[in-house]
């Protein structure tokens, strides 16, 4: 189940109320005349079957509530209700493959930003790649595909294409086309340091375990399209642990870093290698991405047309 908290002014608040009362899916509405005071209106309370939530808010945002008042979508961990359950069983679907586009869009806006964090993250993680591949580690790799934040931004690109919003897939092209040079030079300017040093070997040498990054293959472009697909299902149904196994599947961040590394030793097909595996894992995982996304929006613009028809029908 999901919460909505509604604030709008009254004559509004009472077409929403109707609304809410009048959809299956929807239970436990609770309306609280005059309490809102910044907008000014009446607060409305409601819990909506997952499945249905997008279309109940779309319904909501056709009467320009998000204009004069707001709507704020929280996630219910626990309902412990009979009439609850039977919401959900008036929506079509099950819970677990119901996406609320709403609560989508805004977990990808957030991890859209050219940030401190953002570069931070990008450089601590390509340097951990760097060490790894230095020592033919896979172990550090696989530490620094889960510190990379790349995923994020990635999602978000898939996310406004299917959407058409294209502020956030500016915004994402800006993080992800600033953050991969930026900490790609950071650790070529570490590599070299580091060699001067003597903390790396004077040879580039060579890398039984980690070779794999800097020679990609069909399988590189397998197992990004794979992770991509997976990487989206685990944010529109919020689950986290999936996310992880994409992670740690995609091999972004220690491309990313090979190409530094590489380029510090002068290892220019090594370079131009992990460069080639960047650019197929980046277009695996957004092509994957765009294809899901575009099945389970064509699915809720269905879902949406059939419940503006039945609404149509009914006069409402």
């Amino acid at each position: 189940m999901v919460h909505l908290r509604i604030v709008a002014p009254g004559e509004i608040a009472d077409k929403a109320l109707e609304l809410l009362c009048a959809a299956p899916a929807v239970t436990n509405v609770v309306r609280l005349p005059g309490v809102a005071h910044k907008p000014e209106g009446d607060l409305i309370l409601c819990d909506v079957a997952r499945e249905d939530a997008s279309v109940v808010i779309g319904d909501l945002k056709d009467l320009q509530i998000p204009a004069v008042g707001s709507i704020a979508v929280e996630q219910i961990d626990s309902s412990i209700s009979d009439v609850a359950k039977a919401a959900e069983r008036a929506a079509h679907g099950l819970p677990s493959d119901a996406v609320v586009w709403e609560e989508v869009e805004a977990r990808t806006s957030e991890q859209t930003e050219l940030s401190f964090s953002f570069t931070v993250f990008m450089v601590a993680a390509m340097q951990i790649a760097a060490v790894g591949i230095i020592l033919d580690q896979p172990i550090l790799i696989v530490g620094a595909m889960v510190v990379g934040p790349e995923f994020g931004p990635l999602a978000a690109i898939c996310v406004a294409l299917v959407r058409r919003q294209g502020h956030l897939a500016r915004r994402s092209l800006v993080a992800l086309a600033v953050g991969f040079p930026v900490a790609t030079a950071v650790t070529l300017l570490t590599t070299l340091a580091l060699v001067a040093v003597g903390a790396f070997p004077e040879d580039y040498g060579t890398h039984e375990f980690t070779n794999f990054i800097s020679n990609p293959d069909f399988l590189s472009f397998f197992v990004a399209v794979v992770a991509g697909s997976a990487g989206v299902l685990s944010l529109t149904s919020a689950k986290s642990g999936a996310l992880v196994g994409v992670l740690v599947s995609v091999t972004t961040i220690p491309a990313a870093s090979n190409v530094g590394v590489a380029s510090a030793y002068g290892e220019w097909d090594a370079a131009s290698g992990a460069a080639q595996q960047l650019a197929i894992n980046l277009a695996g995982i957004v092509m994957a991405g765009v294809i899901t996304l575009a099945i389970q929006n064509h699915d809720f613009v269905n879902r949406r047309r059939r419940h503006l028809e039945n609404r149509a029908r009914e006069g409402r």
